[in-house]
């Protein structure tokens, strides 16, 4: 078995042991034979009940071995190294608090070093990692020579991995639904809007960038972020959150890596519009037609007026797919403003922040577009007011805060000033 299909074995048997009440047994290293026979006794690992909090359960990677300066263990030398504390006794249970401490900590390695002078003064350390690393990264035995001869260099004894049992399965970030993984694979997908290199295997950080990736001229706003581990010859090297505005899924995750690098960890994540039907697909009457209003969508005109908001089944209008809303009287019966509203109030949490984002045209009558606007209206006040004369599809955003049961409005667009919309999402900002 390679040293990625055990990592990923383990991680998912930790999976598995996390979804019950997690009872660890006590490690019990053996004693071994000092510099001048002398036993030492290392000892127990003290056990705690982890059962109760997800981010306290912990599961063991590797056991710790060795009984005596000839037969050494050894502690993880590997990327993805946070930082390190010495503990007063052998307890696994204060190396894990420690972790729970540390920013993005997911493994420990627990392990006594011993500098050899005349009374064997014991180290106990506890190194805290970003990512899980496995018995074969344990390649430092130590071998420094801290004290004159006849002391020897130190050594290390009893060292022990232990990971959250969460890292199988981290949890989904707000505004996100999970879409597949892990794999080997990385995404290889349309809509492609760049990576960012990240310090640790942290899904809240790879969707903190995709929110707050700039949009892009032609899809918009991040919409799906793939998060994936690099492993070369074996060992975690890099982490990367790559990013699309268009969503996919594991069809593409196609890229494996080359040469010595693998791609391990591959998961996907799709950003969450609380507002049903932006792109107006639903309406799909089976050929050329426009409505005032479908199942999602409610367009209304003022007193005098006629079809000031509607909705076309007409691909050559719309900015993606078939369909697109359109402002402004659809038979140019009058110069009113039309309002679109979603035909049900948005589900929203009171209190946080959302963003609005649309595409706009206006490019559609040939120069008499110089009394075109939109206002953005949200529980009835405006937060969004554009000008956008003879402009082209154009990306949109404003950011708005949520009362709960939340009323968008879109009101403009009068003939022949006409105004589409399409792609309109509300995200969690």
């Amino acid at each position: 078995m390679s040293r990625l299909s055990g990592l990923l074995s383990l991680l998912s048997l930790a999976a598995a042991v996390s979804a019950l009440a997690i009872v660890r047994r006590d490690i019990v290293p053996p004693a071994f034979a000092g510099p001048d026979g002398y036993n030492i006794a290392i000892p127990s690992v003290s056990k705690r009940d982890v059962s109760l909090q997800k981010r306290d359960s912990y599961v063991q990677v590797f056991d710790g071995s060795g009984t005596g300066p000839s037969d050494t263990d050894a502690s993880i030398q590997g990327g993805a190294y946070l930082t390190f504390t010495r503990l007063d006794t052998y307890d696994l249970g204060a190396c894990e608090a420690f972790c729970d401490g540390v920013t993005a900590c997911v493994f420990v390695n627990l392990f006594i070093e011993y500098n050899s002078d005349a009374t064997y003064n014991p180290q106990y350390k506890c190194a805290a990692y970003s990512d899980v690393h496995t018995a074969a990264e344990k390649t430092n035995f130590g071998g420094q020579q801290l004290l004159p001869p006849p002391a020897g260099p130190t050594y290390v004894q009893a060292s022990v991995g232990y990971a959250l049992a969460s890292f199988e399965d981290p949890p989904t970030p707000d505004g996100y639904e999970f879409v597949f993984g892990p794999t080997g694979g990385a995404n290889n997908a349309g809509g492609y809007m760049g990576s960012a290199d990240l310090d640790s295997y942290d899904v809240a950080a790879c969707a903190a960038q995709c929110n707050t990736r700039g949009a892009d001229a032609t899809g918009g706003a991040c919409q799906y972020f793939n998060i994936w581990r690099a492993v070369t010859n074996g060992n975690p090297t890099g982490y990367t959150c790559s990013m699309y505005y268009i969503p996919t899924d594991a069809s593409t995750a196609t890229n494996y890596g080359q040469g010595d690098l693998l791609v391990t960890l591959s998961r996907g994540y799709q950003r969450i519009s609380y507002l049903p039907d932006g792109g107006f697909e639903d309406y799909n009457p089976g050929g050329f037609d426009f409505a005032a209003s479908d199942d999602n969508w409610i367009g209304t005109s003022p007193p005098g007026g006629t079809l000031d908001a509607t909705i076309f089944n007409f691909q050559p209008y719309a900015h993606t797919g078939n369909s697109v809303a359109l402002l402004g009287s659809a038979i140019g019966a009058d110069a009113l403003p039309g309002t679109l509203t979603p035909a049900a109030p948005l589900n929203l949490e009171a209190g946080k922040a959302y963003w609005v984002t649309f595409f706009q045209n206006s490019d559609f009558s040939g120069g008499l577009e110089t009394d075109a606007y939109i206002e953005v209206h949200w529980n009835g006040a405006i937060v969004l007011t554009i000008n956008p004369g003879d402009e082209n599809w154009t990306y949109y955003q404003v950011q708005v805060t949520a009362a709960g049961n939340d009323q968008l409005a879109f009101v403009g667009g009068p003939a022949p000033g006409w105004s589409f919309l399409d792609d309109i999402y509300v995200w969690l900002a």
